[in-house]
């Protein structure tokens, strides 16, 4: 058997300990058309392109194991997080809750992070090749870091330096400036207890298991490869819901 094969059957026995599930949230009260906007941020949603579609940068049994597993119990443990601690998922939108997280528990702060994290993050990638960013993110870019590659090499550099599992971000601040941070675990900018606060336009999830099983422990390889799925044009529109 062959040491891929080995890494493999390891990685899906240690993944499918987080099982399989869609989060089934509380409803308190018909919906209306806010409300359900409100409670949708809870749900897992469908991945917007199949498993192999990222494929060769990003494997298709890596992309199903953490979908399937790993996001999807993010979204369980969040519903459970949000009936334990009374949310209201029907009114208290996802962003709002992170805003205010140091008031929840541990739980909710693992699982609110990992689910919006995970959420953001598939929607920031899609099928090779990238282009770059244009318009007003792209002069904004070179303004904040003197050229797109200075910026992708800050980016990549705080993945890098990120110990152990966490995230890197591309972070548009209260003053409408960007900056490049990281965070821990599954934290996020918007949390108030986030070391650099903002909007994330762009995370790249540097947990082993988001890369794992096709780069061992090459993470620098893996972030290099991962320029080549960025959507620059999601990337662009949240730049400017950001500086609204």
């Amino acid at each position: 058997m062959s040491n891929n094969t080995q890494n493999r059957r390891q990685f899906l026995k240690t993944s499918g300990k987080a099982g399989m599930a869609m989060a089934t949230l509380p409803i308190f009260t018909k919906l209306s058309s806010s409300s359900t906007m409100a409670l949708s941020d809870y749900v897992q949603q469908p991945l917007p392109y199949g498993y192999a579609t990222l494929e060769p940068f990003i494997d298709a049994l890596t992309m199903e194991i953490h979908y399937t597993k790993h996001a999807a119990a993010y979204a369980k443990n969040l519903a459970d997080a949000c009936v334990a601690e009374k949310v209201d998922t029907n009114v208290t939108n996802l962003t709002d809750l992170l805003k205010n997280i140091s008031t929840y528990s541990p739980k909710m702060r693992n699982n609110a992070g990992g689910h919006f994290n995970h959420e953001l993050f598939w929607q920031l990638m899609k099928p090779a090749p990238a282009t770059s960013p244009t318009g007003a993110l792209a002069e904004a870019i070179t303004k904040t870091f003197g050229s797109f590659d200075a910026f992708k090499t800050a980016l990549g550099d705080a993945a890098k330096a990120r110990f152990g599992s966490g995230w890197a971000w591309l972070v548009v601040k209260t003053d409408g400036s960007l900056v490049v941070s990281s965070t821990p675990n599954q934290d996020n900018p918007l949390m108030d207890i986030a070391e650099t606060k903002g909007t994330p336009i762009l995370g790249l999830d540097v947990w082993e298991h988001a890369y794992y099983l096709k780069y061992q422990n090459k993470r620098p390889d893996y972030i290099n490869a991962w320029w080549n799925l960025v959507n620059w044009e999601f990337v662009q529109k949240k730049y400017a819901e950001a500086k609204r």
